[in-house]
């Protein structure tokens, strides 16, 4: 379709043949040129066999979404990162908006995410999306179910995800800064099944305490222990 700096994708899975496919044909349908590296943290289901079908990298790691993500990253071969959860469906002219990201002035000095949009018609999961894309826009908080777009040299620059087992988003953004975060206008659809399975409202609260009680300096892994 164009001609562009080599994009990496990077998908952390852990039993995600549900999901993974429908994600992979998204990617499939732009005319990007993309690497795309599933790394896996041991799935037990065919994820494997799913993403070797459709083409991708597979990178085989123990179990955390830190870990693999920085696994991904340090394998990928794109000058540009998108780092993407499996159970997220991309929108329609997602690769034209990265195209436009990747176009402006300067940048590789800023990261970019989608906006948060749930896939359930329930009054919760609209206000679940609007406190999220406030925090992501007003905190510079993004999450990573909506993803995130960043160059190699800015993720080396600050340090990448590190391996840890929750809070690896957090870690990174935080180090990014607001400043260096902008939103793209597109939702990437995100699966609600956790929401609906421990509650609207108790979920986010769990959320939000595990945010706070990072700020205050909870190790991820103790809070991973809390968490579950």
């Amino acid at each position: 379709m164009i001609d562009q700096p080599q994009l990496s994708v990077v998908i952390p899975t852990l039993e995600a043949a549900a999901t993974l496919p429908a994600l992979l044909s998204d990617l499939a349908s732009s005319g990007l040129p993309l690497e795309i590296l599933v790394v896996d943290g041991g799935s037990s289901d065919e994820t494997h066999k799913k993403a070797a079908e459709k083409g991708c990298r597979v990178l085989l790691t123990k179990p955390g979404r830190g870990q693999q993500l920085a696994a991904g990253a340090n394998a990928a071969a794109g000058a540009w990162l998108l780092f993407l959860h499996a159970d997220c469906r991309l929108p329609e002219e997602w690769d034209r908006a990265v195209v436009a990201f990747i176009g402006r002035p300067e940048p590789e000095s800023q990261a970019a995410h989608f906006q948060l949009k749930l896939d359930s018609t329930c009054p919760g999961a609209r206000r679940v999306e609007r406190l999220a894309n406030w925090r992501a826009t007003r905190l510079g908080l993004p999450y990573g179910d909506q993803g995130l777009l960043i160059h190699k040299e800015l993720y080396a620059q600050v340090g990448g995800y590190p391996p840890v087992p929750l809070m690896e988003d957090v870690a990174l953004v935080r180090r990014l800064g607001k400043r260096r975060l902008h939103a793209l206008p597109l939702p990437l659809l995100t699966s609600a099944a956790r929401y609906e399975r421990d509650g609207w409202w108790r979920r986010p609260l769990r959320n939000l305490g595990c945010l706070t009680l990072y700020f205050l300096g909870a190790s991820p892994e103790w809070l991973v222990r809390r968490y579950h």
